[in-house]
């Protein structure tokens, strides 16, 4: 009888041995596909990391053209505002940046007024006049107001003060504005010298083809207007245009000039690298009149 629970026993215990064996050799399994898959994480972790820094993920430089664009054009519905001019959008890419473009505006009033357009600070409002001019937009219309900050209101075809093209573009050189607290500094400048040329919109900042000359300094806390550029000749022909009386303009508004102003052409001429007018807020004479 002992000899035969001794037996049982070995038996059990060779059972229990191979039973341990197998879960000794199991966890053994377990723990090698663990760290075999932890080193591949690490792995991956790694190659993922320095296709990151090289660039991998980026999308295709020849479908990403957002970064190679210049400027922007936003559609505006012309169902909805019948005052709006669909004469096509100027290109996006491959516009000038640096130097400046010379504007010509020839009015019923006088001598050619003559312009710099600033490419270095505004190349896109640069870029719509050239295109709007280039397609005789301004050509035959009125500027419609002379506005009480001493500026000359034009680029309207609709004289209503809605009208422009069927795309907007945002602000570019806007002035900024002084701090509340803080005092103007003795000698500081206008916020719009005279001979100033700034785009004018409504709502501001929704750009289009209306702009403003001014005839006269003008100093505000909270600049609306970018400026796109300044007179560099004819400017006594905008004074004597701001010193014309005003009538109503049929809304109440009494800004229309009394003598009509008609822009009988606008032309931009080719871009003119080299030194750029200072961004607006910098210290610069008022253009000379003539």
């Amino acid at each position: 009888m002992a000899s035969s629970r001794d037996r049982q026993r070995k038996l059990a215990r060779a059972k229990l041995d191979r039973q341990m064996a197998r879960r000794a050799a199991a966890t053994r399994r377990r723990r090698q596909i663990q760290a075999g898959v932890g080193a591949f994480l690490v792995l991956a972790v790694i190659v993922a990391g320095s296709a990151w820094a090289l660039g991998a993920f980026d999308s295709d430089p020849k479908q990403n053209t957002a970064a190679e664009e210049t400027c922007l054009w936003t559609p505006q519905d012309a169902t909805a505002n019948t005052n709006l001019k669909d004469v096509g959008t100027p290109p996006t890419k491959d516009l000038p940046t640096d130097g400046t473009r010379p504007m010509t505006v020839t009015t019923n009033q006088g001598a050619p007024i003559t312009a710099e357009l600033n490419l270095t600070s505004s190349p896109c409002a640069a870029a719509s006049i050239a295109h709007l001019a280039g397609r005789s937009f301004y050509d035959n219309t009125k500027c419609h107001e002379i506005t009480a900050d001493g500026a000359l209101r034009c680029g309207d075809p609709s004289g209503t003060g809605l009208g422009g093209p069927t795309y907007s573009f945002y602000d570019e050189d806007l002035p900024t504005a002084p701090s509340p607290s803080a005092s103007p500094a003795p000698g500081q400048p206008p916020t719009y010298p005279k001979g100033t040329v700034a785009m004018i919109s409504n709502p501001p900042g929704v750009n289009g083809s209306q702009f403003l000359i001014f005839f006269k300094d003008f100093t505000t806390a909270d600049p609306k207007y970018p400026v796109i550029g300044k007179v560099t000749g004819g400017l006594d022909v905008v004074e004597k245009i701001g010193a014309q009386p005003t009538v109503d303009n049929g809304t109440g508004a009494k800004v229309k000039p009394k003598t009509d102003v008609v822009i009988q052409s606008l032309t931009v001429g080719e871009p003119v690298t080299g030194a750029a007018p200072p961004p607006s807020g910098a210290p610069a004479s008022s253009p000379s009149a003539g």
